[in-house]
């Protein structure tokens, strides 16, 4: 990307964090933001000089206060530097990740690219204070749901400054907390929320999420259970209990829970696969052949196939020379299996009033599905 190119996307892109280029500073690494709510922003426009002493020396720039580190870059990092500076709780947006993200905020032409259109206003004229706070919503779940968690938090603090009650931008805070890792802080903001509201399915998905990512596996399936004794068509809390089965190799209660999800999305191919496993591992071994066909044949790909293995810490699967997939590299929104460690959370809390909504337990990441909209 030519130079001027790169520092147009930047200015763009800062415009996105609500911020003004005159309090940005170069760097010799890139282009450097510091904002006033404890976050250091670093584009890097050259990522072949990035070595481990820049990592260092970045991660350094953020242990004078409670900053944290967000880098961003065109292009992949070196995979040491990456490891180093994930490890020490950074946000590194890099190659393709960058591209989509860059692509969904509706800056593609940057990229030589179509752009995508990013959100829109919100359909319906509010009052001012209202619109400022549905604008901010929508930056806010932008960010999340392109996996920049540091990012939406702090547009969900600014919609909660603007109106403290509205309790879907503290569901976000909390969500954004907890894909960052700071589970303890999400709990707490997640119980406030309780208090308050003491039936937020939001805030109790996510409160349960928290508990099984601070290791009480017990507590998190416990409190799912309970929330579907309450309640059998919360399909959101069941997708959230069987990507937690799913996680700890439950198999015998996934292959119960996972076909209640199907009776509802019989066609998602990440489901079927995820059933064959159970079937798999609880001996019904010629069942869970013709699942697995069933699975390709909708449309799950070879490359899928073993990522969702990776996923789950297990073998990797035989894979026939021809899977009978109709359109290979087809995916399913649904993406079930999470890794092992935090954090888990979703990309956004799962809808309140849409009872039968399906969420996206990929990674375990709770998301920050869709919140009321700002009266």
């Amino acid at each position: 990307m030519p130079p001027s190119t790169f520092s147009q996307l930047v200015g763009k892109l800062t415009e996105a964090l609500g911020q003004s280029m005159g309090a940005s500073r170069q760097g010799p690494e890139g282009t450097l933001l510091e904002t006033t709510d404890g976050f250091l922003y670093a584009f890097i426009e050259e990522p072949g000089a990035v070595s481990l002493a820049t990592g260092d020396r970045l991660l350094r720039e953020t242990s004078g206060g409670p900053r944290r580190l967000v880098l961003f870059s065109a292009s992949r990092l070196p995979l040491a530097v990456t490891e180093r500076l994930s490890a020490e709780g950074a946000t590194v947006v890099e190659g393709p990740r960058f591209a989509e993200l860059v692509r969904g905020l509706g800056l593609g032409e940057y990229l030589g690219q179509s752009p995508r259109p990013g959100p829109g206003p919100p359909a319906r004229r509010l009052l001012p204070s209202a619109q400022v706070l549905e604008e901010l919503l929508s930056r806010a779940r932008t960010w999340l749901a392109w996996g920049v968690p540091a990012l939406a938090l702090r547009f969900y603090r600014q919609a909660a400054a603007l109106k403290p009650e509205f309790l879907p931008a503290r569901v976000g805070i909390a969500t954004s907390l907890l894909q960052l890792g700071l589970v303890p802080d999400a709990e707490s903001t997640f119980r406030e929320v309780l208090v308050a509201d003491p039936a937020n399915v939001d805030a109790r998905i996510g409160l349960a999420t928290a508990q099984g990512v601070a290791g009480d596996t017990a507590g998190e399936l416990a409190a799912y259970r309970a929330m579907l004794e309450e309640d059998p068509d919360q399909m959101a809390v069941r997708a959230h209990l069987v990507a937690a089965l799913a996680s700890h190799h439950r198999w015998g209660e996934l292959r119960t829970e996972v076909e209640h999800l199907l009776r509802e999305v019989p066609e998602d191919p990440r489901l079927r696969l995820l059933r064959s496993i159970a079937l798999e591992h609880t001996g019904a071994n010629a069942e869970a052949a013709r699942e697995r066909d069933q699975a390709r044949r909708l449309g799950l790909s070879t490359d899928a196939e073993r990522q969702f293995f990776r996923e789950l810490r297990l073998p990797a699967p035989v894979i026939p020379v021809a899977p009978p997939s109709a359109e290979p590299g087809l995916e399913s929104a649904a993406s079930l299996p999470r890794s092992g460690t935090p954090p888990r959370p979703p990309a956004a809390p799962p809808k309140s009033n849409a009872r039968r909504g399906r969420r996206k337990p990929a990674g375990r990441r709770p998301a920050a599905r869709g919140s009321r909209k700002a009266q």
